[in-house]
């Protein structure tokens, strides 16, 4: 099924002078390995194609089902010389969130029964 992110993840971002700092979390054991094999920095990269002008790098955290992305060179200088309307990436897990991927159907399933999303969507 090819479905937002936010259908299997939540995310938090922030800061850190211009590399904005993303965090998207599995809602479940299962999930974590696909986003593991299909949410690259490279394709972080590629979403983030108008706004990331620096590299993208990718840290691994399994022991909270995450994954950490720095995007560099994206917040116009950083929040204290930032013209930008979001200078601190507050937005950023919301713009990853909608990232479509394309995820096997019982994944999806699983997740919005933890994650509650399988009463909202009926």
């Amino acid at each position: 099924m090819k479905v937002p992110l936010w259908r299997v993840a939540f995310a938090r971002s922030g800061d850190k002078g211009d590399t904005a700092n993303v965090g998207l979390i599995a809602f479940t054991e299962s999930v974590y390995p696909f986003l593991v094999d299909n949410v690259t920095a490279d394709k972080v990269k590629q979403h983030f194609k108008d706004i990331c002008r620096g590299s993208v790098d990718r840290y691994e955290l399994p022991n909270l089902r995450a994954l950490n992305f720095l995007l560099h060179e994206s917040l116009g200088g950083g929040g204290t010389v930032s013209l930008m309307l979001d200078a601190q990436g507050k937005t950023f897990s919301a713009a990853l969130l909608r990232m479509e991927v394309d995820v096997p159907e019982e994944l999806v399933h699983e997740a919005d029964e933890v994650s509650g999303w399988s009463e909202r969507l009926e």
